[in-house]
């Protein structure tokens, strides 16, 4: 394993430029999830100049594969930006308008260009095959993940484990964060339609109330998840938007909510999809209302494998310096790797790019989010030697 890692230390480096030049570029030129067209044309450019073998199975995206062998391991970055409009005056700032890489999937995608160039200079050495996922619609239901699956991704060869890795801007250059079991919740779209008979507001009592129905709607479902969730079981509900009336004198015939469940717990996750239709309509039906629930049914909580962690960290130490490996809190994030998760053996890790040259912090899925492209060297080397660790260690 040591004259791997000296060699995949030693190639990062060599093509460093190269990752950066890649992670521009797909950031200047930014595509919304499903419309990643001229994204995978220069993933699949970047392919073909290193002799990489690849093909498609969805409209946009691509799969690439290294080496040959039934023993298989997959890595996976997803390739589609956010409807953001960028605010960070980059020199290679999006020129296209209200859309922005905030989440990072430049960087992903970059860094598995970069280790796509390395491990194909050892491909001889490997044994088995490599599986390299370019991931479309990451930031939209139902999600790429999910589609390549249906489509075969995880097939002819099926990949015995799968690595996939996120930038973490709280976290300094240098460090990654991870933990066993359940990381990131599911993610379900909760949408209400309520209506009633509308009326004059200093008569309300000859119509159905919504504004009435809706706030009442809104606290109980607070008081249901605290009723119906033990108190161990990691779940929310968050109400995001109202919309409903447009004077001051007129109580309006329809209200709409929007919102989402978040949960760690699939059993409780469908039993409260039931509870809140129920409870909704009942709700309602107080105030001489109906009340149509729409829910979206989102990605399902993303559990890494204890197998796939420890090999990672194994991978992660040869080239981290003492105590950069951290604890990852678990988050009511959501990610469609969930999907992998779901089918083999997966490990999703949070990469530190803390830009300590800004002043100000800024999130993921902020408009000023500017990632320190000095973590694509290390994102780069994560995850080549993973893949090659787990080759060795499944030899």
């Amino acid at each position: 394993m040591e004259k791997f890692v000296e060699y995949i230390k030693s190639k990062s480096s060599e093509i460093l430029n190269q990752i950066i030049y890649f992670r521009r570029h797909i950031h200047k030129y930014p595509e919304i999830s499903f419309n990643e067209f001229k994204t995978t044309e220069f993933i699949k450019s970047i392919l073909s100049d290193n002799k990489i073998e690849h093909y498609s199975l969805t409209e946009t995206g691509t799969i690439a594969t290294i080496g040959k062998g039934k023993n298989c391991i997959a890595l996976r970055a997803d390739i589609d930006a956010l409807p953001i409009q960028e605010e960070t005056r980059l020199e290679f700032s999006s020129v296209n308008a209200g859309v922005m890489h905030a989440c990072g999937h430049d960087f992903h995608t970059s860094m598995l260009l970069g280790a796509a160039i390395i491990l194909k200079s050892i491909e001889n050495e490997l044994n088995g095959t490599i599986k390299l996922i370019f991931q479309p619609a990451e930031e939209k239901l139902p999600g790429g993940a999910k589609i390549l699956i249906e489509n075969g991704v995880l097939e002819d060869p099926k990949p015995s484990l799968i690595f996939g890795q996120h930038i973490f801007p709280e976290l300094e250059t240098g460090k990654v964060a991870i933990a066993k079991g359940t990381i990131l919740s599911s993610a379900d779209e909760l949408y209400w339609r309520i209506k009633g008979k509308g009326t004059h507001a200093a008569q309300p009592h000859l119509g159905g109330n919504v504004i009435l129905a809706q706030a009442q709607l809104i606290i109980n479902l607070m008081n249901l998840l605290g009723k119906y969730k033990n108190p161990l079981t990691n779940a929310l509900i968050s109400i995001t938007s109202v919309n409903g009336g447009n004077a001051t004198n007129v109580i309006p015939e329809e209200v709409k909510l929007m919102g989402t469940l978040r949960s760690f717990d699939e059993k409780f996750r469908n039993e409260f999809h039931r509870i809140i239709f129920e409870k909704s309509e009942n709700i309602c039906q107080l105030y001489d209302c109906i009340c149509k629930l729409d829910i979206i049914k989102g990605y399902p909580p993303l559990i890494n494998n204890d197998n796939a962690v420890d090999i990672f960290v194994q991978s992660a130490n040869y080239v981290l310096c003492p105590g950069s490996i951290v604890h990852f809190e678990p988050k009511m994030w959501a990610e469609d790797f969930a999907y992998y998760s779901q089918q083999i053996p997966a490990c999703f890790w949070f990469l530190g790019v803390k830009n300590i040259d800004q002043q100000q912090e800024y999130p993921l899925h902020n408009p000023k989010l500017i990632p320190d492209e000095n973590a694509l060297s290390l994102g780069t080397q994560l995850l080549a030697l993973s893949a090659v660790h787990s080759l060795l260690k499944n030899d």
